[in-house]
């Protein structure tokens, strides 16, 4: 059986249907209110849906037939001011996951993000030495509770107390099908497709920043597909293990990543620029990008999709159905 913890959340959802679809049993344990979260998870054959004040009792019960855990669980939003709450959520259930995983002999593959690397002042390489974590700056109690377990996860492993296979996933900009809980951390393919649809100006931030275009920001957009393939790899490669980045490598512009939402559509790009609010400005990042080598050096070896391709995918298949659901 697979466990996906925030298998009813955006990436989650995408990874345990992937899962259910090559013949996993897969458990999920997450919330779903009284939202349409429950979507997400409707066409999946399940096996159970745990919720998270449970799980640790579920554990003791039907851990035995868990032979994987991906802990896809947090508070992601960069906005939630609560750390208290934060590291609860995100440091310690993480930590007994990964204590549960080492006494049992299962394997963990879990989120962590690329709010780890804050303002990017040490860069974006995935070094998962004690060193090259202790270099990165999260800007965010977020960031900060993700390098928090990160580098208690390296920690362990190298006084050889870790899961028989664990993986940390850095992931950047995720967008694609079942985001739409998301609220304001949906992607902005998401919250400007009606606009765009409706043949309306889509707005993007004016930079702020001497050198860079109005809708020059750069973010490396990554495809929900592409991460969902990159840990069914891990799941196939039990021998690797430690902390990666996932995104495409290669940064592009709010500009094209709008440009491309019409092209989808069929329609010319009209696009308006709008001042930033204060209180953006000062932790705003205007460039990341994911150094992808090391996991490519270990064997990763499918191509990432285009921000084109993938934009495309999303709007055909899903955002201009009518059952936009994975």
């Amino acid at each position: 059986m697979m466990l996906v913890t925030g298998g009813a959340g955006f990436i989650g959802s995408n990874l345990a249907a992937a899962l259910a679809a090559q013949g996993h049993e897969v458990a999920v344990c997450d919330r779903l209110r009284s939202g349409d979260k429950w979507r997400n998870i409707a066409k999946i054959d399940l096996l159970d849906v745990v919720a998270p004040e449970h799980l640790d009792e579920w554990l003791a019960t039907r851990g035995r037939s868990v032979a994987t855990i991906f802990h896809m669980g947090a508070i992601s939003s960069t906005t939630e001011t609560d750390a208290d709450l934060i590291v609860d959520t995100n440091f310690r259930l993480s930590c007994r996951l990964w204590e549960w995983c080492v006494d049992n002999g299962r394997r963990l593959i879990y989120a962590s993000s690329a709010a780890t690397y804050g303002g990017a002042e040490a860069g974006f390489d995935d070094d998962d030495s004690p060193q090259g974590l202790a270099r990165l700056r999260p800007l965010n109690a977020y960031g900060w509770s993700k390098q928090l377990f990160d580098r208690w996860a390296v920690h362990q492993a190298l006084s050889n107390f870790h899961p028989a296979q664990w993986a940390g996933l850095k992931f950047f900009n995720v967008y694609g099908p079942n985001e739409y809980h998301k609220g304001a951390m949906q992607s902005v393919v998401a919250q400007k497709y009606g606009l765009a649809a409706a043949g309306e100006p889509v707005t993007l931030f004016r930079s702020h920043r001497q050198g860079v275009a109005d809708g020059g920001q750069l973010r490396d957009f990554v495809y929900v597909a592409d991460c969902v393939s990159v840990m069914l790899w891990l799941l196939e490669n039990p021998r690797v293990s430690g902390i990666f980045n996932l995104g495409t490598g290669k940064a592009r512009s709010f500009a094209e990543l709008a440009t491309a939402l019409f092209a989808a559509l069929g329609k010319p790009a009209r696009l308006a620029y709008v001042d930033m609010p204060a209180t953006l400005r000062p932790n705003y990042q205007y460039f990341t990008e994911a150094r992808m080598q090391r996991l490519r050096d270990l064997g990763y070896g499918k191509p990432f999709t285009s921000l084109e391709d993938g934009v495309r995918d999303y709007v055909q298949r899903h955002l201009s159905q009518s059952d936009r659901y994975r």
